[in-house]
C-alpha cells in the first residue's frame, strides 16, 4: 500500500491565495450532501403513535439529551434551542464520523495530480478538515454569549468576566478562547488520527479482516463517542453562560 498523500488534502487556491484563499472541495462536497441526506431522511419519517422498536430507540435517545439539557440550561427558555443546536450537530457529526469507517470515495493530492479512489479507501469526513470543526465550536461560542447577552443583558453579561474577582479577567477572557479551541480539536485530532492510525495499521498488517475490523472501530464505535462529546459540550458551554 503506496503511503503517498497520506494527510494531504485537495485544496483548490483562489485570487491572491493565501489563509482566506483557499478551498477543500471535499469538505464542501460531502458536507452539502450529507445534510441533503439528512434532510430527505427527516422528511420521509413518520413517527408513530405506537412506536416500533427503532423508533422507541430513538426517542429515548432523544429524552435522554433532553433530560441533560433541562439540568445543564439553567433557564427555561433557552432549553428547547439548545436542544436543537446540540442534536443538530449530533447527527451531522455522527453521519461525518461514520461515513469515515466506510470504504467509499476519497481524493488525495499527489505529485503527478489528483488521485481519485474508489472503494480503497473510505468516505472522506468533513470532521476531519479542522475547519469545519473550528467554525462550530466558534459557532456554539457566539451563541452561548448571545444566549447569555439576552438572558442576563449586557451589564450583568460583561460583569461575569470579572467574576469572583477582577483580577480574574485575564484568565476568564483566556478560558473563553481556549473553549472553542479544545471543543474543536478534540474531535479533529480523534477523527484524523484514527483515520492515519488504520491506514498505517493496514499497511504493515497484511492480513485482510484486521483493517476492516479497524475502520469499523475507529470510524464508527469512537465516531458516534466523539459526536456524543461533541454535542454534550455545546450543550455544557451554552448552559454555564445563562
Amino acid at each position: 500500500m503506496s503511503m503517498e498523500g497520506v494527510g494531504e488534502r485537495w485544496i483548490v487556491y483562489f485570487g491572491n491565495g493565501g489563509f482566506f484563499g483557499q478551498l477543500n472541495p471535499m469538505t464542501l462536497i460531502m458536507s452539502f450532501a450529507i445534510m441533503i441526506m439528512l434532510v430527505l431522511i427527516a422528511r420521509k419519517i413518520k413517527f408513530e403513535r405506537i412506536p416500533g422498536r427503532v423508533q422507541g430507540a430513538v426517542e429515548t435517545f432523544f429524552d435522554s439529551f433532553w433530560q441533560i439539557t433541562e439540568e445543564v440550561v439553567p433557564n427555561p427558555e433557552y432549553r428547547k434551542p439548545t436542544f436543537v443546536i446540540a442534536m443538530t450537530l449530533f447527527l451531522y457529526i455522527l453521519v461525518s464520523n461514520v461515513l469515515g469507517g466506510i470504504p467509499g470515495i476519497n481524493v488525495t493530492p499527489l505529485a503527478s495530480g489528483i488521485n481519485v479512489q474508489l472503494f480503497t479507501d473510505v468516505w472522506y469526513s468533513p470532521t476531519s478538515d479542522l475547519n469545519v470543526n473550528l467554525s462550530y465550536a466558534i459557532m456554539v461560542l457566539i451563541i452561548s454569549h448571545a444566549f447569555a447577552i439576552k438572558s442576563k443583558g449586557f451589564v450583568s453579561w460583561f460583569k461575569s468576566f470579572f467574576e469572583p474577582t477582577p483580577i480574574m479577567f485575564p484568565m476568564n477572557i483566556v478560558s473563553e478562547i481556549a473553549k472553542p479551541i479544545s471543543h474543536s480539536f478534540r474531535l479533529f485530532g480523534n477523527i484524523m488520527g484514527g483515520g492515519m492510525l488504520v491506514l498505517i495499521l493496514s499497511s504493515i498488517v497484511k492480513y485482510f479482516v484486521l483493517p476492516v475490523f479497524l475502520w469499523a472501530i475507529f470510524g464508527w464505535f469512537f465516531g458516534i463517542i466523539q459526536a456524543f462529546v461533541f454535542s454534550l459540550l455545546t450543550i455544557v458551554y451554552i448552559g454555564s453562560m445563562l
